[in-house]
């Protein structure tokens, strides 16, 4: 006679259900037959087999952190520093492992669902802050997703075989759109029905993060076998170089020591903020604040608990990290071949007309005239355009080289400057399926946690409606970028209002983790103690004061803003946020000191 469904003791209010079906029984057999499958994989000696058998929740980060985000970072890293650049990546990652894995301990040793243990225990405005700062990063970051698939079968994959791409029309562009987003919902669809669907779900998935690394992972194996790249140089830009954050990296830096003292300390002044950002962003960034939410309901949709912890920390290694390092690196490898202290012979010609005449030029105008002006001094103002122009043509070749520097690219020019060593046709393809697998594969998680996010927010966390509703929420949200997203003012104050809540309270998430993860109130024995508590805190606290730089970079970034009222609308957010939170402990403090009679009332 079979046994009964299995329940767990950890649940908040009973047995754990499946938060996408809602039914206990089926998840609580599946985790019984999971557990037992570790326990026989670790007396045979072969656990990792198990752990990949297992992995999921890992795949999802990488389907999220993989997007559009990481490919312009990773891009900008590679033209600025060359291949010196590379340790980011891999501190990024690490950083942003320890936090994940963090999350997953207090989850899975808890079995409670992380919105209601903050807002229980520790403080609920920043329970708040977390999900509406999920949904909202969900909504606005779903659009350039859908630009970025748009462009890649526009530019790159219609054009193949001497197409002439899809068009710019508007009416081709909502066809293409609607087609994306009836296809990511589908696919979201199919892990909300469980069992064989669910796995074709995660096949599916793991299969396209398997796609985008074999495709840039290619292109960079392709370069250092015809000697593009040095391995030497490549190895070198590994080992972590802190002196970045404060002098231009890779050829940069000897461009510049060899410019006379007043040109050095111009490009010095304007380099180095931006190489700093951008550094900044993409060791805070590798993890984003909705990857802090996915994580741990991604664990629970499946049931695991306490004796999944290993598997969690393997599946986020193997399933998150390895394709996140692969990818990027490959794509930072490539954009230093083709960008990296390179410009082509008109830029670096002294003839006005002949530099005119490159496609860089319009782009490194505004930077070396400034550099003109900044010469000029107080004579600037009385020089005619055309004196300034001819000043510009002027320059030294290492200033035009370091103007070029700052010009942020993308795939797309990459794959052009790519076609001589790949071949034209095959660069598009590459090119094309890489960066459309990224667009895809995000919008497919950032509706599946805005689904999540949607159960939280109506108090309704087993709801199958409330999950397709936030689920189509953001689709449609993303799918509205053929209106919104290509308006350029109004894509501005809607980045405004993402980077204000998903990238400054990325830090509020991290410490709202580190309060868990050394709470007594909420771990009880499972709480880290001695040197593993100490290894925990150090390793978290980095992470969180990544996270902080970057958060405090981006406000900066707002406060020398031309337009002050960009800074005005954060700071103010930031204001009264920060009350709430402050009222919020208030708040849980005195609910914590109160009798149980108290509480009650």
């Amino acid at each position: 006679m079979a046994s009964a469904p299995e329940s767990n003791p950890q649940g908040p209010t009973g047995p754990v259900k499946d938060p996408l079906t809602g039914g206990p029984a089926e998840i609580s057999d599946k985790v019984r037959a999971d557990r037992e499958l570790l326990r026989q994989a670790q007396a045979d000696g072969t656990t990792w087999r198990a752990y990949v058998k297992l992995s999921g929740p890992g795949w999802l980060q990488s389907a999220i952190t993989l997007g559009g985000g990481s490919l312009a970072g990773s891009l900008f890293l590679g033209v600025l520093g060359g291949t010196s650049m590379l340790w980011l990546q891999l501190v990024a990652i690490v950083l942003g492992v320890v936090m994940l894995s963090a999350i997953s301990y207090v989850t899975l040793s808890t079995g409670r669902r992380p919105f209601e243990a903050i807002n229980s225990e520790i403080n609920p405005a920043l329970g708040w802050g977390w999900v509406i700062a999920t949904v909202m990063a969900n909504m606005i970051f779903c659009m350039p997703q859908f630009s970025l698939c748009y462009d890649a079968l526009d530019k790159n994959l219609s054009s193949i075989g001497g197409g002439e791409g899809l068009g710019g029309a508007a009416t081709t562009k909502w066809t293409v759109t609607i087609a994306l987003l009836l296809a990511a919902g589908s696919i979201v669809m199919l892990n909300l029905r469980g069992g064989k669907a669910a796995k074709l779900f995660d096949v599916f998935l793991k299969g396209l993060i398997g796609l985008i690394v074999i495709c840039f992972f290619g292109v960079a194996i392709l370069l250092l076998a015809k000697g593009e790249i040095s391995i030497s140089n490549m190895l070198a830009g590994m080992i972590p170089d802190f002196t970045q954050f404060v002098r231009p990296a890779g050829d940069l830096r000897e461009l510049i020591s060899g410019l006379a003292p007043d040109a050095q300390t111009y490009w010095l002044g304007t380099l180095m903020p931006t190489q700093r950002s951008v550094m900044i962003s993409a060791i805070a960034t590798a993890v984003g604040i909705n990857m802090t939410f996915l994580l741990p309901y991604s664990m629970l949709a499946r049931g695991w608990d306490k004796t999944f912890r290993g598997l969690a920390r393997f599946d986020l290694a193997t399933g998150m990290a390895i394709p996140f390092v692969l990818v990027t690196s490959c794509v930072v490898i490539a954009a230093a071949s083709s960008f990296h202290n390179k410009i082509d012979a008109k830029l670096a010609s002294t003839n006005l007309a002949e530099m005119q005449e490159s496609p860089l030029f319009p782009k490194v105008e505004g930077d070396l005239l400034k550099r003109v002006d900044a010469t000029l001094g107080a004579a600037a103002e009385s020089t005619d355009q055309e004196t300034k122009l001819n000043m510009v043509a002027a320059l030294p070749e290492a200033e035009k080289r370091l103007a070029a520097a700052l010009v942020k690219r993308d795939a797309f020019e990459l794959s052009k400057t790519l076609a001589p060593l790949l071949g034209q046709e095959n660069a598009k393809l590459v090119f094309g399926l890489g960066v459309f697998g990224m667009g895809f594969s995000t919008i497919i998680i950032l509706m599946l946690i805005n689904g999540y996010a949607f159960r939280e927010i109506s108090g309704r966390p087993n709801s199958e409606g409330m999950f397709i509703l936030g689920v189509a929420v953001a689709g449609l949200t993303g799918a509205s970028w053929v209106a919104l997203w290509t308006d350029d003012s109004l894509r501005f104050w809607l980045a405004i209002f993402a980077s204000t809540f998903a990238v400054m309270l990325l830090p509020i998430a991290y410490f709202t983790f580190f309060l868990m993860m050394n709470s007594d109130r909420i771990l009880g024995s499972d709480r880290p103690t001695g040197s593993s508590r100490l290894v925990w805190n150090v390793l978290m606290g980095l992470a969180t004061a990544g996270a902080t730089a970057a958060a405090f970079t981006s406000l900066m970034e707002k406060y020398h803003d031309p337009n002050p009222l960009s800074f005005r609308i954060v700071a103010t957010i930031w204001v009264v946020y920060g009350i709430a939170v402050v009222l919020g402990f208030w708040w849980q403090k005195q609910s914590h000191s109160a009798s149980p009679d108290e509480r009650a009332a």
